[in-house]
């Protein structure tokens, strides 16, 4: 349920593989090799668990946990857990990523794929991620996010914030937020070793990929079965490969670490 990588924006079809590979290409970036194992893994907007269980497989002594807000992905996430053998290394649980129901320090790795763009509040996120996160641990971030302000500028232009509130209105997403921003935040919760990533290219096509599908007479009826929710998301993607298009919106990573 997230997206594909896609070296150099390349076409590919074997996309579940490359949503496999956005997982291990975001730890790799992040310095998080095999060799790492990470006991506590937490799994922040989990939906139905892919991440987390891939992360259980990759490192033997690994436990992970996954939250999310829906009952059906967290009822789904457990039972493909069982079903793969790793039901007493990977739970998932309802929760809310802003308020937590971890004890601080709990986590060797808090990861976020693809959620930090749903948070009303972007700075409560950054501190319950920084919060539940162990001295010497490492926070990773994908999210998708509004391009750097240039100099000069205090807000995007109002072509550009109309693309954006357009978008939000489709997804139910609350406002956007630069990767600087989230490097700001990072900081003032004193986490080190800030870095900050534009993948954009590389999941581009993956939105050509997902409209190329929509418009197959399959596509078509399966958005109309999904309901009116579905069906409203599902117009607002050729919006978001516009605005990837034109540099509006970014595809970023951010990982920074937590004083020992």
């Amino acid at each position: 349920m997230h997206h594909g990588y896609y070296p150099g924006g390349a076409p590919r079809t074997d996309h579940v593989q490359a949503q496999i590979d956005m997982i291990e290409k975001s730890l790799e970036w992040a310095g998080l090799d095999e060799a790492s194992n990470p006991e506590r893994v937490l799994d922040v907007g989990c939906g139905i668990g892919g991440s987390s269980r891939h992360m259980a497989r990759r490192w033997r002594d690994c436990s992970t946990k996954g939250i999310t807000l829906s009952p059906v992905q967290a009822t789904r996430a457990n039972e493909l857990a069982e079903e793969q053998g790793l039901g007493g290394r990977s739970a998932f649980q309802v929760a809310d990523a802003l308020n937590q129901p971890f004890d601080s320090d709990s986590f060797d790795l808090v990861w976020s794929m693809e959620s930090g763009e749903h948070m009303p509040d972007k700075g409560k996120f950054v501190n319950e991620l920084a919060r539940v996160c162990a001295p010497g641990g490492k926070i990773l971030i994908a999210t998708w996010c509004h391009r750097i302000l240039r100099e000069g500028e205090k807000t995007l232009p109002e072509d550009e914030l109309q693309l954006l509130d357009r978008i939000c209105e489709g997804y139910y997403l609350p406002r956007w937020c630069s990767v600087a921003e989230y490097a700001r935040l990072c900081a003032d919760e004193g986490l080190v070793d800030v870095r900050t990533a534009d993948w954009s290219e590389q999941v581009s096509p993956f939105w050509r990929a997902v409209i190329a599908t929509a418009l197959t007479w399959r596509g078509f009826m399966g958005l109309l079965k999904a309901g009116p929710a579905t069906v409203r998301g599902g117009l607002v993607m050729p919006l978001m490969h516009q605005g990837l298009r034109r540099g509006t919106i970014r595809f970023n990573l951010i990982t920074a670490t937590k004083p020992k």
